[in-house]
């Protein structure tokens, strides 16, 4: 229920949700003055939510930054969280999605010795199946670029990060005794709420941003300040959902 429950709360509080309500309203309210506050908080809401720099600045805000890659210290394993791909049931191959660095940046790691095993942690997280089951199938694609079997542990029953968190504390439990260096993969902008699970769970790790939208010194050029980009819609549904995500979490002892 509280995963039906989120995707539900995410649509209602997505910037374009709102902004088709305010056109339809600007359009179809009979009062003068619904019309005219209609009409001016659509327009407010699509200059705002389509400015890149407004966009990249809570981006900044909200990011745990990323590490380069030769100062990153030497771990047993690398746990990278899914929510990479989408998969093509006409064709039977996963498709990957921008978040898909994760699994590019933990092969990284994993070659030059930075990561020892990597552990891929997730199933799927839509609502209906769709044919896509992350962790098996990226495991499955890994084995065939040559990386060896068993360095590939997997966990493929969570549909969330907290779920994440707590089926991945099993696989490590099982896998190696004692203490265990672990090294926690995934975006920059899902990484603070992603950290919390893990430590709330028990698992002491450092963190390896990817797919950052932002970094340490942020230069825009001017048409991010000016033009409008439609695209950035799609990006505050991404940063809202970590923003409501983080609260929700805490709400209900997640973190």
């Amino acid at each position: 229920m509280f995963f039906i429950l989120s995707k539900a709360l995410l649509f209602l509080l997505s910037p374009f949700f709102w902004l088709v309500v305010f056109t339809i309203g600007a359009f179809l309210l009979r009062k003068e003055r619904w019309k005219r506050i209609s009409k001016w908080l659509a327009l407010s809401f699509f200059l705002i939510f389509s400015n890149s720099f407004i966009l990249l600045e809570c981006y900044s805000v909200w990011e745990v930054k990323g590490t380069p890659i030769e100062k990153v210290k030497n771990y047993d394993v690398g746990v990278v969280l899914t929510g990479m791909a989408e998969y093509n049931n006409d064709l039977n191959v996963l498709s990957i999605r921008r978040g898909a660095d994760r699994i590019w940046q933990a092969i990284t790691l994993y070659h030059s010795g930075k990561i020892k095993k990597i552990l891929i942690s997730g199933d799927h997280g839509y609502v209906t199946d769709r044919g896509l089951h992350e962790a098996q199938q990226f495991k499955d694609v890994l084995v065939k670029w040559g990386i060896p079997k068993m360095d590939i542990l997997i966990e493929n029953s969570s549909k969330n990060t907290h779920e994440n968190a707590v089926e991945s504390r099993k696989v490590l439990d099982k896998a190696f005794k004692g203490k265990v260096r672990v090294l926690l993969i995934t975006s920059g902008s899902h990484m603070r709420r992603a950290h919390a699970c893990f430590v709330h769970e028990g698992i002491q790790c450092d963190t390896f941003s990817t797919d950052m939208s932002t970094g340490e010194n942020q230069a825009y050029y001017w048409d991010q300040y000016l033009i409008p980009n439609v695209d950035n819609f799609s990006e505050w549904n991404k940063l809202i959902k970590e923003w409501v995500g983080y609260l929700m979490y805490g709400v209900s002892g997640y973190l």
